[in-house]
C-alpha cells in the first residue's frame, strides 16, 4: 500500500487537492474528520482530553465544547501542541485501520490529509509527502469565509501554526495555491504527471479488484 501524505497550514487548499485525487480514484482520509469522529461520547479520546484540559472544555451533556477548547489552543501554540499530542495515538490508530481497510478493498494507494502529518511523525510512514502552501493574506480570507470567524480569530489560528519552511523541508513535493482554482488545478495536473509522483501513485487503479 502506497500512502500519499498531504499537509500544510490551515486555508492553504489541502481539501481541494484531496478532491482532485479522489477524481483519480485515490481515496483520501481526512485526519480532522477522523479526530471529530472520535469525539462522540463515550470515547477514550474524550477521556484523555478531559484529563489534560479539565471539565472547562466540556458541556453539561458530556460533549466536548469545541469553541472553548479552540479558544485555548488557537491562542497558545504550546497548548495546541499539547492537544495534538493528547489525541495523536487515537487518531493515528484509526487512520492505520482505515488504510488497511482500503487495502483489503483492492486499492494500491491512499492519501492522508493531516495538518500535523509531520509533527506526528506519520510522514515517515508515507511513500511521499505533499505540502500545500498559500500566502498568509490568502489563507486569512479563506479561513474567515470557510469558518465564519473574525479576522482576529483567523490570525490567531495562523499564528499558532508552523511557517512555510517547516513544511518545505519535510516534503517531497510542494504546491503553492495562490491563485484561482483553475490555476491550482493546472499545478496539480503537472504534479500528477511528474514521473516521481507517478511512480508513487502507480497501482491506485490497477490493483483494485
Amino acid at each position: 500500500m502506497k500512502i500519499i501524505g498531504i499537509t500544510g497550514p490551515s486555508g492553504s487548499g489541502k481539501s481541494l487537492l484531496c478532491r482532485m485525487l479522489v477524481k483519480r480514484d485515490i481515496p483520501c482520509i481526512d485526519a480532522d474528520g477522523v479526530y471529530h469522529s472520535l469525539l462522540l461520547p463515550p470515547s477514550d479520546c474524550l477521556d484523555a482530553i478531559r484529563r489534560v484540559f479539565g471539565e472547562g472544555v466540556f458541556l453539561d451533556s458530556g460533549e466536548l465544547d469545541r469553541v472553548a477548547l479552540g479558544t485555548i489552543v488557537f491562542q497558545d501554540s504550546e497548548k495546541l501542541e499539547l492537544l495534538n499530542s493528547t489525541v495523536l495515538d487515537f487518531v493515528l490508530d484509526e487512520i492505520r485501520r482505515m488504510i488497511k481497510d482500503y487495502g483489503k478493498k483492492g486499492y494500491g494507494t491512499v492519501a492522508v490529509d493531516a495538518p500535523t502529518l509531520i509533527e506526528s511523525g506519520f510522514n515517515r510512514e508515507c511513500t511521499a509527502v505533499i505540502s500545500v502552501l498559500a500566502p498568509e493574506s490568502v489563507r486569512l480570507a479563506r479561513i474567515m469565509d470557510r469558518d465564519s470567524i473574525t479576522e482576529e480569530k483567523a490570525r490567531m489560528r495562523i499564528a499558532a501554526q508552523k511557517k512555510d519552511e517547516f513544511y518545505k523541508k519535510a516534503s517531497d513535493f510542494v504546491l503553492v495555491n495562490d491563485g484561482s482554482r483553475e490555476k491550482f488545478g493546472e499545478k496539480v495536473a503537472d504534479l500528477l504527471s511528474d514521473e516521481l509522483f507517478a511512480a508513487c501513485s502507480k497501482g491506485a487503479n490497477d490493483e483494485k479488484a
